[in-house]
């Protein structure tokens, strides 16, 4: 299955990251998250390989859930649950 075949993942706010370099991808999300309610959905749209591992290790330290991940001709998507 394709990415455009996928249903879209539902989201309460959007950061987009495209063009940004460790740590600031995770930077911008972590503030953005701040401003979510719990239980809240934030989407990061990133281009920075080494996010993958920086999205895991955030929600897992953070508490948060990382829903649901991907990646489409170097460009990552995160989901991610405010705890």
């Amino acid at each position: 299955m394709n990415i455009a075949d996928q249903p879209a993942l539902a989201f309460d706010d959007e950061v987009d990251a495209t063009g940004l370099s460790c740590p600031l991808p995770l930077l911008k999300a972590k503030l953005a998250l701040n401003q979510l309610a719990s239980g809240a959905v934030l989407k990061v749209i990133a281009t920075d390989a080494g996010s993958q591992r920086d999205f895991r290790a955030f929600a897992k330290l953070a508490g948060h859930q990382l829903v649901h991940e991907e990646v489409d001709n170097g460009v990552y998507r995160y989901w991610l649950c405010k705890a």
